[in-house]
C-alpha cells in the first residue's frame, strides 16, 4: 500500500457527477490534474449496493462544505462502474443529493496502485488517502471490510496538516499547538 510520503499516482477515471446532475446520466471524467492546487480526499468503498459503504458516502457527503471550506475536494470510489453509481444513486434515497463525486475504478487501475485491493475479497479495502496540493499523501488509513469510517476524524487531520504544526492527540481547529 502507498503510504505517507508518496506521490498519488497519476488517473483518469468516469465519474458520477455531484449533486443532481449525478442523476442525468452525463458522466464525467476526473483526473489527477483536476482541482489543481487543492487538498484532496479520496475514500475508497469495496462495493455499491451493500449495507456499511451508504452510511459512509452519506457522512461524507454532509460534510462536502466543510471539506471544501478547507480548500479540500473529496472523491469516493469503487471498483464499480459508472453505471452502478449512477443506479445505486437514483435508487437509494439517501444518495440521490450526494454533494460528491462517485468515480469508477471498474478496471482497479488506481486501486492496484495504490495496493488497496482486499487480497480474499477481491475488492478494495475501506481506504482513505489525505493528499496535498502538490500531490503527495499526507495520511493514509484503511479499516476492515466490516468497519465504517467516521468522516469527521478526516475533518481534524486535514485541519492539523493544513495548519503546519505539531498538533498534539485530540487536537482541533483553534486549539494551542506544541
Amino acid at each position: 500500500m502507498l503510504t505517507v510520503g508518496d506521490q498519488f499516482p497519476s488517473f483518469s477515471l468516469t465519474a458520477v457527477p455531484a449533486g443532481p446532475d449525478g442523476l442525468k446520466g452525463e458522466f464525467k471524467t476526473i483526473t489527477n490534474k483536476d482541482d489543481s492546487g487543492k487538498w484532496k480526499l479520496f475514500f475508497f468503498w469495496p462495493m455499491d449496493f451493500t449495507f456499511i459503504c451508504p452510511t459512509e458516502i452519506v457522512a461524507f457527503g454532509k460534510l462536502a462544505k466543510e471539506f471544501e471550506s478547507r480548500n479540500t475536494a473529496v472523491y469516493g470510489l469503487s471498483i464499480d462502474s459508472e453505471y452502478v453509481h449512477m443506479n445505486w444513486r437514483i435508487h437509494h434515497e439517501d444518495l440521490k443529493n450526494l454533494d460528491i463525486p462517485m468515480l469508477a475504478d471498474n478496471k482497479r487501475e488506481l486501486s492496484s496502485a495504490l495496493g488497496i485491493i482486499s487480497y480474499t475479497a477481491g475488492v478494495t479495502l475501506r481506504a482513505t488517502f489525505v493528499v496535498d496540493p502538490n500531490g503527495i499523501i499526507r495520511h493514509v488509513s484503511a479499516n476492515d471490510l466490516s468497519v465504517g469510517r467516521n468522516p469527521e476524524e478526516f475533518i481534524r487531520i486535514i485541519d492539523a496538516l493544513q495548519s503546519d504544526a505539531l498538533c498534539p492527540c485530540n487536537w482541533h481547529k483553534g486549539e494551542p499547538t506544541l
